[in-house]
């Protein structure tokens, strides 16, 4: 396993739309186990392969405290969703930045699993929350994108600066 590199916003490759995986191969699984330790290290609860610059159709979802329940969502489709909620939503690739978005309170997803079996899923509360997030990623589109036109001019000066730090500090 290895570690990967989360991209930051407002890297342009966060906006590429994901394509569907063909073949749920020993790639396709290493990809997932790279992808875990990296959703793990960072802290996280969710990665979606686009933040790690593979664009292909891949979700990782662990919701526990005990990060003890990965879930792997492979070419995931919400087939149905009811009610609105409120969350205060977070990202890897939007690091120290927190903002309440609005989505379904409830969903059922179908996606394959790591070994290419077709599931369903009824989520909701975080779990919802967490696979609307890193769905949307795979459609190219970053949560801050549900924010006002200022706030989200505000978070992407914030995180170019921030990216100007740290190359400067590398050198």
């Amino acid at each position: 396993m290895a570690k990967l590199t989360i991209l930051n916003y407002p890297d342009p490759r966060l906006h590429t739309v994901a394509k569907p995986v063909k073949e749920v191969n020993d790639d396709i699984r290493k990809l997932i186990a790279d992808m875990a330790e990296t959703m793990y290290a960072a802290p996280g609860i969710g990665l979606a392969a686009t933040q790690v610059n593979q664009h292909i159709q891949l979700i990782l979802v662990d919701t526990s405290k005990e990060q003890n329940d990965l879930q792997v969502f492979i070419n995931p489709k919400i087939v149905a969703k009811t009610g609105l909620q409120e969350y205060e939503e977070g990202c890897l690739s939007v690091p120290g930045i927190y903002e309440t978005v609005t989505r379904s309170e409830r969903i059922t997803v179908e996606a394959l699993d790591s070994n290419g079996k077709k599931f369903k899923l009824n989520a909701e509360g975080l779990l919802a929350v967490c696979i609307q997030h890193e769905m949307d990623h795979l459609l190219g589109k970053v949560f801050v994108e549900y924010l006002s036109p200022l706030k989200r001019n505000r978070i992407k000066a914030k995180m170019v600066k921030h990216a100007r730090e740290i190359e400067r500090n590398n050198y």
